[in-house]
């Protein structure tokens, strides 16, 4: 993996992927409830509700890896306008790191009417930083909940490859190698998770008075007990429409509302089979970075995969859906197939940069089929 760059936001579903929950003993566990969910649209029995609550889409609130392509205020503001009204979400996932961004961010999504989804990811720190982080930002997200803003907080996203600790390795892509390799202790690792969680459910808590969840990777042991909403990060692959669902339902059982946090796939052909690990379609060894050979852009397998999942999705009324992601500025879209990185990326626009190497400070997006097909659900729900 020498020489790799990429963002954190792609190994959103690296464990899910490669097997990493089921090594880990992957049984969702806690069958208790934290507290009283009679008011809640998106309990078990939802009262009669069909369909989802909550269609949103996620947005990363990052540093770029060139001076345009971080997360800025005048581009957020306009991504928001054009999630709430072109997209026609109304939700959104503010995620990442940096409480200056997610706060304005979050602000910026409630100001447009969105229900936020507020999420810290303070990654390849120690603990006390990023429970600090996850407090900072739980704080704000209360802000806005006694302002009047529909919001929930996420304490974080699939810990096993973001938290030092629980795992081997300096960072994701390394945690990643060695949990493929298996060169980690499994009991060591589940008791560890379990312990990391329970101090951030706790830390949320401390700051929250709303509604808190956790963004696990497919088959995670969590202990949902903890926890007002069970998440998942789905990027499952199935053949027929019925498998879809009786694994969804495994998350059901909990009597809570079922969300899932993030679900997409690239955009190149046979990218939904691939899982949570499409993004790993690029040749970093080489300069600049190459899709790898034999891949094919295909904008409509993206939007087919993201369109079937909703209606699976809808007609088991689950609570909420977050397509992953809105865009991801340091994949652009290239004519030139080897160097199109937007083909690993799960993004629902195409970053066009103004020159092959550079952004520029004009880089614009457009949307992908992709982008039509989730507005068209979004539209006729």
């Amino acid at each position: 993996m020498r020489g790799r760059k990429i963002s954190r936001g792609q190994f959103l579903t690296g464990a899910a992927a490669v097997g990493i929950a089921g090594t880990a003993g992957g049984i969702l566990t806690g069958r208790g409830t934290h507290r009283a969910e009679a008011t809640e649209p998106g309990q078990a029995a939802r009262r009669g509700h069909r369909g989802l609550t909550y269609r949103g889409v996620g947005y990363e609130v990052a540093d770029g890896e060139t001076p345009h392509t971080g997360w800025n205020a005048a581009r957020m503001r306009k991504d928001l306008r054009v999630i709430r009204r072109d997209l026609g979400a109304n939700s959104v996932s503010v995620f990442g790191d940096g409480v200056d961004r997610l706060k304005a961010t979050s602000t910026q999504a409630a100001e447009e009417g969105l229900h936020v989804w507020l999420q810290p990811r303070l990654a390849d720190r120690p603990h006390k930083e990023i429970l600090e982080h996850l407090a900072e930002t739980g704080r704000h997200a209360e802000r806005l909940r006694k302002q009047g803003a529909a919001v929930h907080l996420s304490v974080g996203c699939e810990f096993v490859l973001f938290v030092p600790g629980i795992v081997p390795g300096a960072n994701a892509l390394e945690r990643i190698e060695n949990l493929t390799q298996g060169n980690f202790d499994p009991v060591m690792m589940r008791k560890r998770l379990r312990a990391f969680i329970a101090k951030s459910a706790k830390t949320a808590r401390s700051v929250f008075g709303g509604r808190i969840t956790y963004g696990a990777a497919e088959g995670d042991e969590v202990d949902w007990s903890l926890f007002d909403l069970v998440s998942v990060n789905y990027y499952a692959y199935f053949p027929h429409r019925a498998d879809h669902v009786r694994e969804l339902r495994t998350y059901q059982r909990w009597g809570k509302p079922v969300v899932v946090s993030e679900f997409g796939t690239c955009t190149y052909r046979g990218a939904p089979e691939k899982g949570g690990m499409g993004w790993d379609a690029v040749d970093y060894e080489k300069e600049p970075p190459e899709i790898i050979s034999g891949l094919v852009r295909s904008e409509r397998t993206q939007a087919a995969y993201l369109a079937d999942l909703l209606d699976i999705f809808e007609s088991m009324n689950l609570y909420a859906a977050l397509a992953y992601q809105f865009v991801t500025p340091d994949a652009p879209h290239r004519t030139e197939r080897r160097y199109d990185l937007d083909m690993a990326s799960y993004s629902l626009v195409k970053p066009l940069w103004q020159s092959k190497d550079e952004p520029g400070r004009e880089w614009h997006w457009e949307p992908k089929e992709s982008f039509r097909a989730v507005a068209g659900h979004f539209g006729r729900a």
